[in-house]
């Protein structure tokens, strides 16, 4: 049987396609990058895969707003196939700048009640600056298939625009009650808090009620190896498997492969 197969979408400004693609084969599976043109011009492409990743990066520039004009493109070019994709059953990860396109596209989190048509948002950081750190998460995975056997681990993140804000106080509690919000920012061992954006709730990544389309701000493609982490050769233990990895592989796993 062949191992489960991801598409890993590639485009102006992106730029964390090849180590995502590169995840996605340690944990097991068969990655492909592709162009989001070649994908626009062939959306029958998605029919041979399990799994559709966008990557994180600053797509087109980010200009307008994150993430916003990849998202306008999909929305127009692809919207259709990509929720028959995920209709059938297929998966979909937004990392980063990602998850800033499946929310503006509204694959996730949409909301035909509000002008927008989204629930949420990812606003620039409280700070105003780019953050580039590592961050203590808590993970609450419920029907979360990427996040399934995680709890409190660590993962980096880069990013100016990612602030998790809802449209009303009642949407943010309503997402919470669904069990959606399942990856939070966490305290350190020193029970310092980590968020490094203001987050609402310290909400670092949401998925959709099925738990097979998650957008989080967190790189888990930047640690699949323990000696990517920068405490690797003191308090980490360099035999154990990096968290990024362990949810490469629920991904492979979810989709019907054997994640070795």
């Amino acid at each position: 049987m062949l191992a489960p197969r991801a598409l890993v979408l590639r485009g102006p400004g992106t730029n964390c396609d090849h180590e995502t693609a590169h995840a996605f084969e340690r944990a097991g599976g068969l990655s492909r990058r592709i162009h989001v043109q070649a994908l626009a011009e062939k959306p029958a492409l998605l029919d041979d895969v399990q799994i559709f990743c966008i990557p994180g990066g600053f797509s087109y520039g980010d200009d307008i707003a994150s993430g916003r004009i990849l998202a306008l493109e999909l929305s127009q070019r692809l919207g259709d196939a990509l929720r028959k994709f995920h209709d059938r059953g297929g998966l979909i990860l937004g990392i980063c700048n990602g998850f800033q396109v499946l929310l503006q596209t509204g694959l996730l989190l949409a909301d035909s009640a509000t002008s927008s048509g989204r629930q949420a948002t990812l606003a620039h950081n409280n700070s105003g600056r780019f953050v580039d750190c590592w961050v203590h998460l808590q993970a609450k995975p419920g029907r979360c298939v990427f996040l399934q056997g995680l709890s409190r681990f660590e993962l980096p993140v880069a990013h100016a625009e990612g602030r998790f804000v809802t449209t009303t106080a009642e949407a943010l509690e309503a997402l919470d009650q669904a069990g959606q919000l399942v990856l939070r920012y966490a305290d350190n061992a020193a029970g310092q808090p980590t968020n490094p954006n203001g987050s609402a709730c310290d909400v670092a990544g949401v998925c959709d009620p099925t738990g097979r389309i998650l957008g989080l701000m967190p790189h888990p493609e930047r640690f699949i190896e323990a000696t990517q982490h920068p405490a690797w050769m003191g308090r980490l233990d360099p035999t154990a498997e990096a968290a990024g990895l362990m949810m490469f592989r629920n991904a492979i796993r979810a989709a019907g492969g054997d994640a070795g």
